[in-house]
């Protein structure tokens, strides 16, 4: 066992070092492992060991834990729409087309449909949480879409696990009393979770602060993310969602971010279990037996994944943010290959299906980290922003000179225009997101609504008499664009940009940008200066 375990972390190393030459992410490389190992040393069957899936399983539970850190109990209250009717709504629609395939086009039994409808309408929050969390995507619009359903997914596991207990019931057994005991259930740990939160947590961290030991608040740590888990499969749910449920009431106390900082290894580790095995799962023989299947039944469900998330997020958002959201959600999750497991070892479903299914999942999850990585280039190449109806409040003269225009009003063109105004400088604002326009309106801005990569938009400000121009957009690739157009228009004499590190300096001073502000430079240098005022 020893040997095994050196191996798989020599394997794991030099897997990830070699994809890291490619910037392609370590979930894959877990994966890769996973499958090596399992050919390796035979270890196939060691995936179905009920010890080894506990505690693999534990990397999920702590990414859980470390999400709900992030999101107060008014913070769901927030989501409510994202979670229960977005949510809900995904999971119904794409169970009730996996369900009506299965049964009126392939001819499965109505039992087997249903439990395949289930599984399939789960993605994974083990790599899509991993992948946001890194990329900081979670914050934004569309992980906050993202982070919604799949929070609805997570709970949705309870009813799905309780629909495959009563297709299994036997004899005299109550559906009623599976329910009503289910609903108990429900309701019991969320009351022992609320007051042990609201009553408990702080002054239990207080108390050992107070301490000042290390290990010990380590520990406690520990304590409250498995043993809140615990508590959650005790009354009959998933691990993850006692983790989910502690981390938030944490997250309104003052330990947050020392929690967090805490838990970020041991997540990382017992993830990174997690994904060698899956990797586990991964059986060439039956991929060379039912390649024809597995290659029509991928693109299939990838497709009708997307179209639905797609459609449902569209009714109430932008083409952008639908796009990032299904794009990021088409791939089934680590739940669905639970149930199936369940269902087949129940007999509620054909084996030869169960193992189809489960190599078909675990392709669609190795694809996802690297279409994920790429997110923002399709999103910026294949969906253009939405064009909206709005009239624009506020417009340039023709004979202005001097003024400032500044591209974007998000986090960090606010915080431009603000120091403009401390200035009192002239400016103009151009925005493309209509939710940044709106509130850059309501605020009484010189702001108009445009995309800044149209010269006749560039134009309308007077860009040519304007005394400079800063380009307040975060996106990467939308930035290059941009620069482009102003370099036919300025050749970017005046033009004023953001970058995150030296190499996209370079990049953009092929754009005859003379004026690149380097974040970590700046960042750097205000630290170091501050050092001047700090004493011994």
């Amino acid at each position: 066992m020893l040997g095994i375990i050196v191996a798989t972390l020599f394997i794991a190393i030099v897997v990830n070092l070699i994809l890291k030459r490619f910037h392609l992410p370590t979930i894959i490389g877990y994966i890769l492992t996973g499958t090596i190992i399992a050919y390796t040393f035979s270890l196939h069957d060691a995936v179905n060991n009920h010890t080894l899936k506990e505690i693999a399983e534990f990397g999920i539970v702590f990414l859980m834990f470390t999400i709900g850190l992030e999101f107060s109990i008014e913070h769901l209250k927030k989501m409510r729409s994202e979670v229960f009717f977005t949510g809900t709504l995904q999971i119904v629609c794409t169970s009730a087309f996996v369900i009506l395939i299965c049964h009126f086009v392939l001819g499965l039994d109505f039992t087997s449909s249903i439990i395949i409808g289930a599984a399939l309408s789960l993605s994974s929050t083990a790599i899509v949480l991993k992948t946001y969390n890194e990329t900081r995507e979670i914050k934004k619009r569309h992980g906050q879409r993202v982070l919604g359903i799949l929070i609805m997914q997570d709970i949705a596991v309870i009813p799905i696990l309780l629909m495959i207990s009563i297709f299994k019931l036997e004899g005299d057994q109550s559906i009623l009393y599976i329910i009503g005991e289910t609903t108990l259930a429900a309701i019991a740990l969320l009351l022992v979770l609320y007051f042990c939160g609201k009553y408990l947590l702080e002054p239990f961290f207080t108390h050992v602060t107070k301490s000042n030991s290390e290990e010990l608040f380590v520990a406690s740590v520990l304590l409250i993310a498995i043993g809140s888990s615990y508590l959650a499969y005790y009354f009959g749910f998933s691990y993850s969602l006692g983790a989910f449920i502690a981390g938030m009431m944490i997250s309104e106390t003052k330990f947050k971010h020392q929690v967090e900082s805490d838990l970020t290894p041991f997540r990382n580790i017992l993830l990174g279990l997690f994904f060698i095995t899956v990797g586990m799962q991964i059986k060439f023989s039956l991929i060379s037996e039912y390649w024809h299947i597995i290659l029509l039944l991928l693109p299939f469900l990838l497709l009708l994944k997307y179209i639905i998330i797609y459609l449902i997020v569209k009714f109430d958002d932008t083409k952008r943010v639908a796009f990032k959201t299904a794009i990021s959600l088409i791939q089934i999750g680590e739940f669905s290959l639970a149930i199936l497991e369940l269902a087949r070892s129940s007999s509620l479903i054909n084996p030869i299906y169960s193992q189809i299914l489960v190599v078909t999942i675990v392709i669609s999850m190795i694809l996802t980290p690297i279409v994920l990585k790429n997110l923002s280039s399709m999103a910026a190449k294949l969906v253009p922003e939405d064009v909206l109806k709005v009239t624009n409040p506020y417009t340039v003269q023709k004979n202005s000179r001097g003024h400032v225009v500044v591209l974007g009003y998000g986090s960090l063109g606010q915080e431009v225009v603000k120091k403009l105004k401390e200035n009192y400088q002239d400016y103009v604002i151009i925005e493309h997101n209509h939710k940044y326009f709106e509130q850059g309106h309501k605020k009484g801005e010189n702001i108009i609504f445009g995309n800044a990569a149209k010269k006749n938009i560039l134009e309308s400000v007077n860009i040519k008499s304007a005394c400079a121009v800063i380009v307040a957009i975060e996106n990467s690739d939308k930035l290059h664009l941009i620069c482009e157009v102003i370099d036919d228009l300025t050749h970017n004499t005046k033009t004023i940009v953001k970058t995150t590190s030296n190499i996209e300096k370079e990049e953009l001073k092929n754009l005859h940008l003379e004026h690149i502000i380097v974040e970590n430079e700046i960042v750097a240098c205000a630290l170091v200066e501050e050092t001047r005022f700090c004493s011994i």
